[in-house]
């Protein structure tokens, strides 16, 4: 049997600006990514993937495995499975007779193909051939929860990391703790991979929730983490402040203090400042005293404007920010409550906190968004900061980069003719 995952949902704006470069399935949750919750509930090691035309090139940049390719849907068994779905309720047997399940508004969340009812089935691409199985196979109600936003992956990470922390059947140190260093909760709690060096001088509080630092990560002196946790390999922690429910990818660079917050990989956030209950992409980086709030003075609920026009009640008094791939912001920087910021941004800083929506590709500078000097100067610097972690900038990225400056042109456009008439006054 093979596992297809896709990525073809009309709401995948409602977890911009995360996905505007990657899939769904590769955004982060606890300790591993929804495309990998995914394939260890199935249990599947054959996995292929669907996903938008314009992400597909530098997706296969990435894997060996079959991305778009219709072939892959036929000469087995296949189950496709919505990378919106949430792994943990998906009780769809991998085995069994075909069926397509549906939600209520009849959008197809999952689909269990025979290999003998592949060959009944017609299309040149994925969404032809689920329409043709909707018409041909039997339709079964599906009641599976899904993921709806992308701060709702940031709330429920700390959580998940626990369950994560216990599925991977981990604890223990296998890697290098140089003494003195504290050890607050149960030894069970705490996993330090191979690899791994801990400082002189660092607290590990597993007291309210595990602590997992995978491969070759390292801990700086006054350093305190704090559980639920998980460090992504080969990050490094600079006398951080790490709060409970972090989530970090690889290769980061975190200092100041961070809570419940998801940051992708490959990011850094080197200096004092705080960041709390944010979701960050890859190649970010937050410059000195970068602050957002999390929380409003009155207590009541976050709002959040994905498009910089209709706001969205998150039904959280919690969220902090939403910042995309390779933005980049100044020293000083203060984002305020349930901020979106679109990828490839420049943001400098106001001395008070800025708009709570900056779109992508956008110079926010003395208050107000500008063209700058476009997105040619950007991908300069995303290839400069690429090769300092051993990664190019290929061509495909930039394709793929174009490719996402037009679909993202019509906020970045308004806000740069306000900015115009705001400098006019």
């Amino acid at each position: 049997m093979r596992l297809i995952l896709i990525d073809r949902s009309d709401s995948r704006h409602q977890f911009w600006p995360l996905v505007l470069s990657r899939p769904i399935w590769d955004l982060r949750c606890g300790m591993t990514s929804l495309g990998e919750k995914l394939q260890a509930k199935v249990g599947a090691s054959d996995v292929a993937y669907f996903l938008p035309d314009y992400l597909a090139e530098v997706y296969r940049e990435k894997t060996e495995r079959p991305v778009n390719e219709m072939s892959a849907l036929t000469g087995q068994d296949v189950l496709i499975v919505d990378a919106r779905v949430k792994a943990d309720s998906l009780d769809v047997p991998a085995a069994g007779r075909s069926e397509i399940g549906l939600d209520e508004q009849g959008d197809v969340v999952y689909a269990r193909i025979g290999k003998a009812d592949s060959k009944k089935l017609q299309g040149s691409d994925i969404d032809a051939l689920l329409a043709s199985a909707k018409a041909a196979l039997p339709n079964v109600r599906c009641t599976l929860p899904t993921w709806q936003y992308t701060w709702d992956l940031m709330l429920a990470s700390p959580h998940q990391i626990t369950a994560d922390f216990a599925a991977a059947g981990k604890q223990g140190i296998e890697g290098t703790v140089e003494e003195p260093t504290a050890l607050r909760g149960s030894k069970k709690d705490v996993y330090i991979a191979p690899g791994v060096t801990i400082h002189p001088m660092v607290v590990i509080d597993a007291e309210h929730g595990p602590v997992y630092i995978d491969e070759g990560a390292e801990i700086h002196p006054f350093t305190r983490i704090e559980g639920p946790c998980y460090i992504g390999k080969k990050s490094i922690l600079l006398g951080a402040k790490c709060r409970e429910g972090n989530s970090i990818g690889p290769y980061c660079r975190i200092g100041g203090e961070v809570e419940e917050s998801v940051i992708q990989g490959y990011s850094n956030k080197y200096h004092d400042g705080f960041l709390g209950h944010a979701y960050v992409g890859e190649w970010v980086n937050l410059g000195a005293l970068t602050t957002n709030s999390d929380l409003k003075n009155d207590y009541s609920t976050v709002s959040v404007m994905l498009d910089g026009k209709h706001s969205i009640d998150t039904g959280s008094t919690k969220v902090g920010s939403l910042i995309g791939d390779h933005t980049k912001t100044s020293i000083g920087v203060l984002f305020n409550t349930g901020s979106v910021v679109g990828a490839m941004a420049i943001i400098m800083a106001t001395g008070k906190p800025l708009p709570k929506f900056i779109p992508s590709f956008g110079w926010f500078i003395e208050g107000v968004v500008t063209k700058g000097f476009g997105k040619k100067t950007l991908y300069g610097t995303a290839n400069t900061a690429m090769g300092r972690r051993k990664q190019k900038w290929t061509p495909a990225q930039e394709t793929m980069w174009d490719k996402i400056f037009e679909m993202t042109a019509g906020p970045r456009d308004e806000a740069v003719k306000k900015g115009r008439r705001a400098m006019m006054k």
